[in-house]
């Protein structure tokens, strides 16, 4: 059974920081590309950072230069660093394990709010 776990979310105050953890079961996880999405309150959930299983990195716009998406292949965990949060940052983040086309999962979500 794959399983995604969240934690790491919470209230901050704007300019602050967390850092978000997904671990994981079930999954050869080394072999998987693992992603931060968020969904805010009537908006469509999209891609905040992304690490291939070669340790490849993206981002979104949006988090640039205040996140960072890192993993541990021993831990089986993928982190997210999120420094200065704004209150758009706002949502409610998922973790995705993805390989090939017919293998994705994701996580139940753990909630961050910023308040201003």
């Amino acid at each position: 059974q794959v399983q995604l776990v969240e934690s790491g979310g919470g209230l901050v105050q704007a300019g602050g920081s967390l850092r978000l953890s997904c671990a994981s079961s079930g999954i050869t996880f080394s072999i998987y590309n693992m992603g931060w999405y968020r969904q805010a309150p009537g908006k469509q959930r999209e891609l905040v950072a992304r690490i291939t299983r070669d340790g490849i990195t993206n981002y979104a716009d949006s988090v640039k230069g205040r996140s960072t998406i890192s993993r541990d292949n021993v831990k089986n965990t993928v982190f997210l660093q999120m420094n200065s949060l704004k209150p758009e940052d706002t949502a409610v983040y998922y973790c995705n394990a993805g390989f090939l086309r017919d293998n994705e999962y994701w996580g139940q979500g753990t909630q961050v709010t910023v308040s201003s």
